[in-house]
């Protein structure tokens, strides 16, 4: 019997029963479902989701039942279907005009119904490996396979494409109820294949029945597809009480005498210990699956686009499908407008919002306490750091006995909720929307903000890497989303020990590391919402040194001299008992720190008499106090000022002593003082010294890679090159001038890639190459008039005159 006369009799029928024909797609459903067409074949052909075409065909099997008094789903529908045909044709209810008439309309509608390859093709992409690995588990006699993996993924699609394509005789199917209430029998579903597909009569008891399926599955190669098994699953991911007889059919399944391969779907895992089962955790697709995808439904869309997308839903493939869909239909094709409205919100789209929706809330339902976890995983950030250890989810389950939330943690990986590799854990980006969203809405927002912010507090006690710097600054976001500024504030100046020996504020820490727009945007937010505040002195003390090395020299002025006021304020207003010398340390090293920091910053304004009187007078406050470690630095700093004063015998004099003392005292906790050893470098250049200029340089080059200090780096190979210069070793000049260039870029420190630029002009005209010479000599030009440095471009241009 053809499809067209069935497709005839049915609308016929649903006409006459109901008032109302069957529509279009439902007439394509039915026809490519006789065909034995499956769901994501027909979606591709008629232009729909996959998710859409599965709930019209639900409901015309359920219109279909009621009709015809009997159950109808899309396993049994053509046999059930010639059934009643035949037997209305032998009631002679079914006429030959109707008929007729009614097949010329179905098949109008229907034209073009069979499949193409390029259509099958678009449906199915970037599974290779997949497949692959599916054959693998196969050859080594895995009988069953659990491919598992969040909603969407494309589960289902490679469990038909495999069995589609290995050539089976028949290939048994169970589409499992979406609701718990709605679940077959496992007696029902083994009687269906036995009549339907296998053509044998089922036994009058269960265990007789499984036996003949056993027989079956022994002497054919018959495929088994169990589809969405997740609804029959308990919390704990084993076959709820109500449908145990499922463990005896699994157990058929995978009984080892059989030739058959059974693959079930599943969200959830599937743990059932007297089961011998495989588990296939699949992957999102990859970029090229998407770009080609995007390909065959003629989407263009530009690389960069396309990365976001797919990082951002994660390489769901429904998602994939889903998108394209709404491209085509509300933005006609265009993806990057797609995006440009879209990107903030990864759930806008209808059909994504609600196959999210439904997993929150299958799991709210059955597992109260994960889908509790879930929410508050939400709160972490997955950007600078993408993902959290085991402690990290643990933390949010402080409500949870400690016996119970290992537990709790798996069930929401075995329900592929939490994604997980090496003891670290991350949310895909449209689950962690859904669930901060959830969480907002919630009453411990707050609360488990400040949870995860003192864990990540906790969890970094020594700053060794940018990585343990970039993972203590997290909790400074937490509390920003609370607008709890002071506890920000505490973040960004809790001390720690560091790879340069100091015991610095994490603001300071991540300034040497280069890491400058994180924590120049972070103190700017807590001083604009603290306008009084005992902390501020010390805000402004780090800010400015972040201004100065983004070019903004006069703010950089500016807030050191607001910290040596607020500092001053404090040691007049408070009385210190004993108890608080530490805070009179503290309070008077802000003041004198301010003090250098001013004076380094005149070196850049080449206002070099107002810098020496700077560096004097911390010496003047350091010297042989507590403080003293600042009057070396301030020694340093002073003889680099009047070296380039030329007042050679006095930077001399200033420079030997701190020279020694690096070479003995110094030699082990060099680090600390890295940045005075590479001043000290360039007043040995100035003073013509090479010797003792490149052992200063090699050895804060040294303490520069090995605790990544990246601006000491810069600032030293620029030395090294002016050095390099003046012995005519032009092309080692040029390759450390390149390599400084390119990391002042990076971290944007605008001051000192102007000199830079200075220094490769000057060792150009060096070498007689006078337009490469003016070239990078006008680039220094533009940065030091873009700074409003008045001496720095009256320097620049007495050279370029000079050329």
């Amino acid at each position: 019997m053809d499809a067209e006369t069935a497709l005839a009799w049915v609308d016929n029928l649903i006409l006459t029963k109901t008032g109302e024909g069957l529509n279009s797609l439902q007439k394509h459903i039915l026809q490519q479902v006789w065909q034995g067409r499956k769901y994501p074949e027909i979606a591709a052909y008629c232009g729909y989701t996959e998710g859409h075409v599965k709930d019209v065909g639900s409901h015309l099997w359920r219109v279909l039942s009621q009709t015809l008094g009997e159950k109808i789903n899309k396993i049994n529908c053509r046999a059930v279907l010639e059934r009643c045909l035949h037997t209305s044709k032998d009631k002679g209810n079914l006429h030959a005009r109707d008929s007729t008439v009614i097949c010329d309309r179905v098949q109008n509608d229907c034209r073009g119904a069979q499949l193409c390859v390029s259509t099958e093709k678009t449906n199915f992409v970037g599974r290779t490996e997949a497949i692959a690995h599916l054959d693998r588990l196969v050859s080594l006699d895995s009988k069953a396979i659990v491919i598992q993996g969040e909603g969407g993924l494309g589960k289902t699609t490679l469990a038909q494409q495999y069995l589609q394509t290995q050539n089976f005789e028949v290939v048994l199917e169970l589409l499992v109820a979406k609701e718990t209430q709605h679940l077959t029998s496992a007696e029902r579903v083994v009687e269906e294949w036995l009549k339907q597909d296998l053509q044998e009569e089922p036994g009058l008891e269960f265990g007789v029945t499984l036996d003949r399926l056993k027989r079956q599955l022994q002497t054919r190669r018959i495929g088994v597809l169990i589809d969405n098994l997740e609804p029959a699953l308990d919390r704990q991911g084993r076959l709820i009480d109500s449908h145990r007889s499922y463990v005896e059919l699994f157990r058929i399944l995978t009984d080892p005498k059989v030739q058959s391969v059974t693959l079930i779907t599943s969200r959830d895992r599937l743990c059932e210990p007297s089961l011998n089962i495989e588990h296939y955790r699949l992957p999102g697709l990859d970029l090229p699956a998407w770009q080609q995808y995007f390909s065959y439904r003629q989407i263009a869309i530009d690389l960069p686009t396309i990365q976001q997308i797919h990082q951002a839903y994660g390489g769901n493939a429904k998602v994939m499908g889903i998108l394209c869909g709404t491209i085509q239909a509300d933005f006609a094709g265009d993806a990057i407008a797609y995006w440009q409205e879209n990107h903030t919100d990864p759930l806008a789209v209808t059909d994504l919002k609600n196959l999210i929706d439904s997993q929150f809330h299958r799991l709210q339902t059955l597992d109260l306490l994960a889908y509790r976890l879930l929410c508050r995983l939400g709160c972490y950030r997955y950007q600078d750091v993408p993902k959290i250890p085991t402690q990290g989810v643990l933390n949010l389950l402080w409500d949870v006995p400690p016996q119970q939330q290992r537990q709790i943690m798996t069930a929401l990986r075995d329900r592929c909720l939490l994604e997980f590799q090496q003891g670290e854990y991350w949310l895909h980006p449209a689950i962690r929307a859904e669930a901060i969203a959830r969480l907002r809405a919630s009453d411990e927002w707050i609360l488990v903000n400040c949870k995860v912010a003192e864990f990540w507090t906790d969890s970094v006690a020594t700053i060794d890497t940018i990585q343990d710097a970039l993972q203590a600054l997290e909790a400074y976001y937490h509390y920003i989303e609370i607008n709890d500024f002071e506890l920000a504030a505490r973040v960004i100046l809790k001390s720690r020990n560091n790879q340069w020996g100091q015991f610095l504020p994490l603001g300071g820490t991540l300034y040497r590391m280069g890491l400058i727009q994180p924590v120049l945007g972070a103190i700017t937010q807590v001083v604009q919402n603290l306008p009084s505040h005992p902390c501020l002195g010390e805000l402004y003390n780090i800010l400015g040194d972040l201004y100065w090395t983004a070019g903004k020299i006069y703010a950089a002025i500016e807030c050191q001299e607001k910290t040596i006021n607020l500092a001053t304020q404090l040691l007049q207003s408070l009385e210190f008992g004993q108890d608080d010398r530490y805070k009179l340390y503290y309070l008077k090293m802000l003041e004198i720190d301010s003090l250098l920091s001013m004076g380094l910053y005149n070196i850049d304004l080449w206002e070099l008499e107002t810098a020496a009187k700077l560096f004097q007078q911390v010496i003047d406050l350091a010297q042989n106090t507590t403080h003293h470690r600042w009057a070396e630095k301030a020694s340093v700093c002073l003889a680099l000022v009047n070296s380039y004063l030329g007042s050679y015998q006095t930077a001399y004099n200033l420079a030997e002593p701190i020279y020694s003392s690096i070479i003995t005292e110094f030699n082990k906790q060099s680090g600390s003082f890295a940045y005075f050893v590479q001043i000290l470098g360039q007043t040995y250049v100035n003073l013509g010294n090479r010797h003792k200029a490149q052992e200063m340089f090699s050895r804060s080059l040294s303490d520069a890679e090995k605790s990544h200090y990246l601006q000491i780096k810069a600032k030293t190979l620029t030395g090294l090159a002016e050095s390099d210069r003046q012995q005519y070793l032009f092309e080692r000049a040029l390759g450390e001038h390149a390599e400084a260039i390119e990391i002042l870029e990076q971290i944007g420190a605008k001051c000192d890639l102007a000199e830079a630029y200075f220094q490769l002009g000057l060792t150009y005209t060096s070498m007689k190459e006078l337009e490469n010479g003016q070239r990078n000599l006008e680039r220094s030009l533009q940065l030091f008039t873009r700074m409003n440095v008045p001496r720095q471009v009256e320097k620049v241009l007495q050279a370029k005159i000079g050329e």
